[in-house]
């Protein structure tokens, strides 16, 4: 289950989503879980003296699992994947986030010499990442299969979140409407998909906003059959995305909830 650290990631460009991690209340039950569904390995190690675990693919780092702190858990901090966005500054945009209306749930802070991160809650109540790399650049397996391949952010008032975002990471948008309602892709400078903004409707209920972390896979629909038989629940059974491909919600045994999906191209 365990593998040596060998492949480091290229620094990833300001603005793209580089890293997710699973803050969890049983580590050990997730590194079962999560390797027995995508194959992943774990590499031990340790940022800012707390256990943290890599999940890795042929030696890449993939993302990686920590344990909540009795401090988290005290606050009400369910078992959950984070994603991270790459910035050039830590510092300047968690201050950023503030004058646009995101709360700082952690300003920004160094870990030890890997990077200096801030975590922030936008206006909406979603909560995500930035990572300013130092030596830990982010996911060096990404973007391919048992990876982070997309996130995409579910929220109730989808134009400020699109406000809030485009301010903050200078991102552009296109928008379409989706199934009775409205979804637009976040882009970088020259027009490359960087994240998705889905707003949510009726049938959503009071579910509060979110990101959504997605890993890809060869196939979806037996992915998801073998996150049942580990103890996960399939939340939203495999479907059709056309012409993306066909995905799946998946909450794992301590609660964490993250979608696969095969993509079709």
């Amino acid at each position: 289950m365990s593998e040596t650290k060998t492949a480091p990631a290229a620094a990833p460009a300001p603005g793209t989503f580089c890293w997710t991690d699973l803050g969890t209340t049983n580590a050990e039950g997730a590194k079962q879980f999560y390797s027995a569904l995508f194959d992943w390995a774990v590499f031990e190690t340790g940022a800012g003296g707390t256990p943290y675990s890599m999940f890795q693919v042929d030696g890449r780092d993939v993302g990686a699992v920590y344990e909540l702190s009795e401090e988290q858990r005290s606050q009400g901090a369910p078992p959950h994947w984070l994603p991270y966005v790459a910035v050039e500054s830590a510092v300047e945009s968690a201050a950023r986030a503030a004058a646009l209306g995101g709360k700082l749930i952690m300003d920004a802070f160094d870990v030890e010499q890997h990077g200096r991160m801030a975590i922030i809650e936008d206006p909406t109540g979603a909560v995500f990442a930035v990572w300013q790399p130092l030596e830990h650049k982010g996911a060096a397996h990404i973007n391919a299969e048992r990876g982070m391949c997309w996130n995409e952010l579910a929220t109730h008032d989808h134009e400020r979140a699109r406000e809030f975002y485009t301010g903050l990471f200078d991102w552009g948008t296109q928008t379409m409407d989706v199934d009775k309602t409205v979804y637009t892709t976040f882009t970088r400078g020259d027009g490359a998909p960087v994240a998705g903004l889905l707003q949510m409707t009726e049938e959503w209920g009071q579910a509060p906003a979110h990101w959504m972390t997605y890993f890809s896979v060869a196939d979806c629909d037996a992915a998801a059959a073998r996150a049942a038989e580990l103890g996960g629940n399939v939340c939203v059974p495999p479907t059709d995305i056309a012409p993306v491909g066909r995905f799946a919600v998946i909450t794992d045994p301590q609660g964490a909830t993250f979608s696969i999906i095969k993509l079709w191209s």
